[in-house]
Parts: C-alpha cells; structure tokens; sequence
C-alpha cells in the first residue's frame, strides 16, 4: 500500500547498469530505504444528516453504508461524494448502532433496546425485510460480525447470567440463539458497550473475541465458532459502569489490539489500549505512548505495509505503525464513535456525532 510507484523503474535502471548497459553512480544503486508512509489525512464529508452515527460499514472504496440514531442508515455509492438516506419504513424511533453490508444492494442493520431488531435489504435499502425480533425482558443488542457474506453473529448483554448470542447462517435472513451452554456466562457486573459496534470481531472459519467491561473488563475467546469459550484480564480500565473494553480488531490469528477506557473520561488516556502476541491468550497495556483518549473502535488497514490500525473516539483519532504497541495522534475532526475499513480498495470511513461521517485517506 505504501510503496513506491518509482521503485520498479529504479530496480530496473540498476539492473540495466549491472549488465553494462547503462552508467549510474553505484551509490545510487544501493538499497534504498523503504518510504516512510504518508500521513492519513481524515476527509469531511456531507452525510445530509446530524443523527448520532455509530455504525459504519465500508465495502469498497466506493461503497459504504452507515447507521445510528432516529432510524438512521446512510449509503453511499461514490466514494463518499454524495450519502443518501435509506431508511427502514416504520423504524423511525430505532437506535441502529451496528451495519454490516456485503455491497452496493446488500446490508444488514441492527436496533439495540427491547425490542431488538435486525433487518435486510437487496436492493440498495429500498426496501427492508425484519429478520430478527427479540422482545424479551434485559435484551439489548451490542453489535455484529461477519465470518463471510453467510456466516455471522450478533451479540448482546447477559441475560440471566450469560452474554446473548444469535447466529445466522444466511447473510442475516434468518438467526439463531447459540445453545444457553455455549453461551460466555458474564461476571456480576460485566457486560458488552454497544457503542461502536466493535466489540466483536471474528476472524477465519471460526475464531471469535469479544472485549468486554464494566465492574471486570475481559477478553472472550473462542476457536470453534461459539462452541466454547474462555476469558482472560483486558487489560484496560474496570471497575466502572461506563470503562473497559469498546473495540476490538484482529490483523492475523495472533496479532490483536483492544481499545476504550471510560465514556465518561473522554479525555482521559488511562487503560485505553491493550495488545496481544497469542491470540488474545494474553494482553499487555500499551505504555506511555497509547491513544489520546477515550476510544470506542479499532481497525487494522487490510493490506498495508507495514501494518497500520487506527483508533477512533470523540476525542480524535490515532495511528499505530507498530501492531498497536506505540501510537500517534491524526490530525483531524473529534467527535467519532466508528471505524471500518474495507476489505478490497483500502478504503476507511469513520462517523460520529451531529452527522459526523470522514474519509481517511493516505
């Protein structure tokens, strides 16, 4: 992603002097440093809206959709230039905190309180079909995560003592509760922030992590799809209602970053990101140079070199050039609650308060 477009045509200059075809300083045919990456520069755009935005999904680097409050979804179809409202009839009142879409036609959104709700559109969100409805008692949806365009699953807090976990095998037609055994059981106190829908993230066939906080602050885990589950310590902040773990991403099976703090502290840097080496085995705070803030979602850039994540919260955003371990600030608007990068295109949206939606572009 951030080579030289120079390179292969100085490879090949050297290669013609070797061969005694062409005279060039042997000093410049040295090996060259690798360009140091450009600075990402974040890209205000015109979401035509001033609902709290906490959902975004970028497909390609045309395509995004997005979400929030007052029945808000967003998409956009060329790269962001212009975003049209594509709202679920009769929804007007639902708080979509969470989006995933698969292409320009195809997503999937989802409502958080009781009763909870998931819906899908083929048609660019010209119409929408209700594909899951929970009206029971504590249910409160956290967020989504999607293996493929088939396979995924939505998480939401402990109910009677267990985290709420449904599956859809389908691309979001139709869910599933996992069996009351395969679900984590949540300490006193412990729960998943819906807050950027990035608490989930999956990786593969079957890995799944859930970063979680409140009165203990945790890492989930499992290899098998939900089958089985462990937690390990987070690392972050804990202790209180509004501080732990908001986001987490994966780049590989081993290499993980989870981010947040304390919604109420937004400037407060404290416990705000951890890494792990092991699969999420593990984890390790980072050190003094962690985000500036209280963040509420991560993403690794897929593709780049070297690796980069990026970190997002109301109070700014960050870069890390290091797996998570060091980070730097973004110049750039305050006030995002979401991150998604896209899997083709490389291509990164973030959204927020008051309408708040940017590009990142490096």
């Amino acid at each position: 992603m951030f080579t030289s477009r120079r390179r292969p045509l100085f490879e090949a200059l050297c290669l013609a002097a070797a061969a005694g075809s062409l005279i060039i300083a042997p000093i410049a045919c040295r090996r060259q440093p690798a360009p140091a990456p450009p600075a990402p520069v974040w890209t205000v755009q015109s979401s035509g809206t001033d609902a709290s935005l906490r959902g975004v999904s970028a497909v390609d680097d045309r395509t995004a959709w997005a979400s929030g409050a007052n029945g808000t979804v967003l998409r956009t179809v060329d790269g962001g230039e212009t975003w049209s409202a594509v709202p679920v009839a009769g929804e007007e009142a639902a708080d979509f905190r969470d989006i995933e879409a698969f292409g320009p036609d195809d997503a999937v959104v989802m409502a958080i309180a009781r009763p909870a709700k998931v819906f899908r559109t083929k048609d660019g969100g010209k119409t929408w079909a209700r594909t899951f409805f929970d009206d029971s008692p504590g249910i409160f949806l956290d967020g989504m995560a999607f293996f493929d365009e088939r396979n995924g699953l939505a998480v939401g807090d402990p109910m009677d003592g267990r985290f709420f976990l449904v599956a859809t095998a389908d691309g979001g037609e139709t869910w599933a509760p996992l069996p009351a055994g395969s679900r984590p059981s949540a300490a006193e106190g412990e729960s998943a922030f819906a807050a950027s829908g990035t608490s989930l993230a999956v990786l593969g066939r079957g890995r799944i992590w859930l970063t979680t906080g409140g009165a203990v602050s945790r890492v989930w885990r499992s290899e098998d799809r939900g089958a089985r589950w462990e937690a390990v310590p987070s690392a972050l902040l804990e202790g209180l209602p509004s501080a732990g773990g908001f986001g987490i991403a994966f780049l590989d099976g081993r290499t993980g970053v989870t981010v947040g703090g304390d919604y109420r502290a937004e400037d407060a840097s404290a416990g705000n990101a951890a890494v792990t080496a092991d699969g999420g085995r593990t984890w390790r705070a980072v050190g003094d140079k962690r985000p500036g803030g209280f963040r509420e979602a991560v993403a690794f850039v897929p593709g780049s070199k070297p690796p980069v994540a990026v970190a997002v919260g109301p109070s700014g955003s960050d870069i890390s050039l290091d797996l998570g371990r060091t980070w730097s600030p973004v110049a750039g608007p305050a006030g995002f609650h979401a991150l998604s990068f896209a899997k083709r295109g490389w291509a990164g949206w973030a959204v927020g308060r008051g309408g708040l939606v940017a590009r990142l572009l490096f």
